[in-house]
């Protein structure tokens, strides 16, 4: 399965797929392109679950060394109150609860949004020379039920409080000491450190209980964001006093 639609571009190397996002300028997080990712996680995993002990891995990149994704698309939420609802909620569901592993390539600026979407994924690989990765909300007053949930999941609560309440802007250098991605690598090295991890994880979910296990870790972040997608009886977020 390869594909090269207009927005994203799939690839696969044996028993490993690569996502490249490559929507201009920025990769922002439309609804469509959640939509599609979600799609393409949906196909992968199809594909990998046609053996009898299937096993496998994705790994989600940007196209360069600028940009992974800069986050949500805030200007869709002011004519659309429901496109995290129905995109970027359920995404994030998707890959939490994806049964193969997951990894992914921060290959530039990571603002918002998609610092959840990295932390949804199992390992992270972050550009080590290039790159702020930083979580805004407190300074555009921007909020929903349970964006928390991943941080409390997967940081110490020194940097959760860091990351949520300072919107600091880390480094690569200072997100691998913060424990908030695993490795940090040159733009030029970072594909070739996933695959070889990709190639050390991905026989994990041969016995089918991959995401069962991930669920006893994160499953309270799971649950939360299950919650809060395709909702329409109520809206499950503050809107933003600023934009990015």
């Amino acid at each position: 399965m390869e594909t090269d639609t207009k927005f994203l571009k799939v690839e696969r190397n044996g028993a490993v797929f690569i996502i490249t996002l490559q929507k201009p300028p920025e990769n922002r997080l439309t609804m469509s392109l959640c939509q599609s990712l979600i799609s393409t996680y949906r196909r992968i995993e199809q594909t990998l679950s046609e053996k009898p002990e299937p096993e496998g891995a994705v790994i989600l990149r940007g196209q360069d060394a600028k940009f992974f994704t800069t986050g949500l698309d805030l200007d869709e939420r002011d004519t659309n109150i429901f496109a995290s609802t129905d995109g970027f909620y359920p995404l994030v569901r998707t890959i939490l609860d994806f049964p193969f592993p997951t990894i992914c390539l921060i290959t530039g600026h990571t603002f918002g949004g998609a610092c959840l979407l990295t932390l949804a994924h199992d390992y992270r690989i972050m550009n080590s020379k290039r790159g702020f990765w930083s979580m805004p909300p407190a300074n555009l007053g921007l909020h929903f039920n349970g964006m928390g949930a991943l941080l409390r999941a997967k940081l110490h609560p020194q940097v959760a409080r860091k990351v949520l309440l300072e919107a600091h802007k880390f480094t690569g250098k200072e997100a691998l000491e913060a424990g908030i991605v695993d490795e940090i690598a040159a733009p030029e090295e970072m594909l070739d450190r996933a695959l070889a991890l990709a190639e050390k994880v991905k026989g994990k979910s041969r016995m089918g209980v991959f995401a069962l296990l991930r669920s006893e870790l994160y499953g309270d972040a799971l649950k939360e964001f299950q919650q809060i997608s395709h909702v329409h009886s109520r809206e499950t977020s503050r809107q933003p006093k600023a934009k990015i």
